[in-house]
């Protein structure tokens, strides 16, 4: 391991805003984010696959009545974001470093009130289909620890995993209201993503890729 990533995990390891193993928090932190994180009853926000954390700490700018989650296993990646939100003195951001695969482990059920996954790992072989984030374990998941109603969001620039989100979301039968474009920056929901491009993103609009979009509701 080189010496700038140990000093990261170093970092992560005094850090009240990343909750990680070997933390007393992470065996607590269970249905008592609101009470034990972020000392107030606000809404939380879930960024799955978050990397460096941009929509995390970006959304916590603008919405400083809700309180953001952004979930990663990557501790250098989870780093930056950490930082910045210390930076800023942000107290409504915080970073969950797992699978996510064991999300539920860490979110009581009606515990979240938003998900967003932003351009996550599209997962291109049929071997992983059952990694994609939008496969049906995943959105059961989602599911028992998001309120009735709440919004699940989707931002990515593959094609297939764009389709194959679009057909699972139809099928899953407590989706609703499921409403997508296949070009967000011409479109109206641009605006709802504050400006905010993570790195991955800005390659892929430079390559002349188009950004695809969907949002959805959980009952």
């Amino acid at each position: 391991m080189g010496r700038s990533k140990l000093l990261k995990f170093q970092d992560n390891d005094r850090r009240f805003n990343v909750i990680q193993s070997g933390k007393s928090s992470y065996e607590t932190i269970k249905g008592k984010w609101c009470e034990s994180q972020f000392k107030n009853n606000n809404p939380i926000v879930l960024e799955l696959a978050c990397g460096r954390g941009e929509y995390t700490v970006g959304f916590a700018r603008k919405y400083p009545d809700k309180n953001f989650v952004g979930v990663d296993i990557k501790g250098a990646r989870i780093w930056t974001g950490s930082k910045i939100a210390e930076d800023e003195n942000l107290e409504n951001v915080a970073f969950l470093r797992i699978h996510i695969q064991n999300l539920d482990n860490f979110f009581d059920k009606d515990e979240v009130d938003e998900i967003w996954l932003i351009h996550p790992d599209p997962r291109p072989k049929d071997s992983d289909e059952h990694r994609r984030l939008t496969h049906p374990r995943f959105l059961n998941m989602y599911r028992d620890i998001l309120k009735t109603g709440s919004w699940i969001h989707l931002k990515t620039d593959n094609a297939d995993l764009f389709g194959y989100s679009i057909e699972t979301i139809k099928d899953f039968k407590y989706a609703s209201d499921l409403d997508y474009v296949y070009d967000l920056h011409r479109s109206d929901y641009l605006k709802d993503h504050l400006g905010i491009e993570t790195r991955y993103e800005r390659i892929s609009l430079d390559e002349g890729e188009t950004i695809k979009y969907l949002k959805f509701r959980m009952n």
